[in-house]
């Protein structure tokens, strides 16, 4: 299970913005001018929580930097680099506002978007989600791979998990409460979002290039969270497991027969080479691939059952500052 810390602010803030970040020293200073920028837009108060991922760059020094300098500014550091999706559910779960708004720190989420999401909650929307129509900057290969990827999981997920939408949102404090309960390691948090339910729309905006610096969501990285979020919210591939093992039993019984029929029936010498070693060597390799995509597809699911049973924290945290003292540290 994982550790839910609650804080009683002095005065709760109208909107909390969480934004995870890894070695991002380059992109930090024009984040929080362009964020100050919106800050000044909107009504109430405001806290912007900034979460390192083990960065290994002045990101750190830069955080404390910007708290100095901006009370609004809240970060936590994480003891090492533990992923996106969990330094976002760290953040999330430290955010105390009405409504937590969530960006990347690449500025690929443009702040100048958020009041777009704040107009749909204030119509009554419990979550909005940001939409993409385009994305700029990016190759041929990745935007074709990414749609795609969206597409196939929404057909094999239960549910209905938009197309084109990243962790850009914004989540009223409902569903926040909600989505913190869960305790599970393996995260997909715009997958969990979607399945909480509540009212929910989109806000379509076209998503720019990064500001500065490397792009952090290798190839990897991101099959890595296709993966996850295939595992997490569908049990099709133990289905394709299954049924590989009947299309394999059809194909061993149709050769059986097809054996039969040669060797009664058919007495040429191709019959006699198919009949060899060329047929059991194909056999031998087709069973022998279907069996290991199967093991495969199973060991995937029991290791991630082996994670959650362990119960061990999501997250240890190494440096907490800008936040009240805390009235509950739990370990569940």
């Amino acid at each position: 299970m994982i550790a839910a810390i609650q804080f009683e602010p002095v005065r709760q803030p109208i909107y909390s913005f969480v934004i995870p970040l890894y070695n991002e020293e380059e992109t930090l200073p024009e984040l929080h001018r362009r964020l100050c920028e919106l800050f000044d837009t909107l009504t109430g108060e405001v806290e912007l929580i900034l979460v390192d991922d083990g960065s290994r760059d002045r990101s750190l020094e830069i955080l404390r930097s910007l708290h100095r300098q901006d009370p609004r500014v809240r970060y936590l550091s994480l003891a090492r680099n533990f992923g996106h999706q969990i330094a976002l559910s760290a953040g999330l779960q430290f955010a105390s506002g009405k409504a937590a708004i969530v960006m990347d720190a690449d500025l690929q989420d443009p702040p100048e978007v958020v009041p777009e999401l704040i107009q749909k909650w204030q119509e009554g929307y419990q979550v909005v989600y940001g939409q993409r129509l385009s994305r700029n900057k990016e190759g041929v290969i990745k935007r074709l791979l990414a749609y795609s990827f969206y597409r196939v999981l929404r057909q094999l997920s239960d549910v209905n998990i938009p197309a084109d939408t990243g962790d850009f949102c914004l989540m009223d404090r409902a569903v926040l409460q909600v989505l913190n309960q869960m305790p599970e390691r393996n995260r997909y948090i715009r997958g969990l979002r979607a399945w909480v339910g509540f009212r929910q729309t989109a806000v379509h905006f076209h998503r720019p290039g990064r500001y500065a610096g490397d792009v952090k969501y290798t190839f990897r990285k991101s099959f890595r969270l296709a993966i996850n979020s295939i595992l997490g919210f569908s049990i099709v591939p133990l289905r394709t497991a299954t049924y590989l093992g009947l299309f394999s039993a059809a194909f061993a019984g149709l050769m059986m027969a097809l054996l039969l029929y040669w060797r009664i029936f058919q007495h040429s010498a191709t019959a006699q080479r198919l009949e060899g070693f060329t047929l059991i060597a194909m056999a031998v390799f087709f069973l022998g691939a279907v069996q290991l995509i199967c093991i495969g597809i199973l060991g995937e699911y029991i290791g991630r059952i082996y994670e959650e049973v362990k119960g061990r924290p999501l997250y240890t945290l190494k440096e907490v500052e800008g936040f009240e003292a805390p009235v509950a540290a739990k370990l569940h």
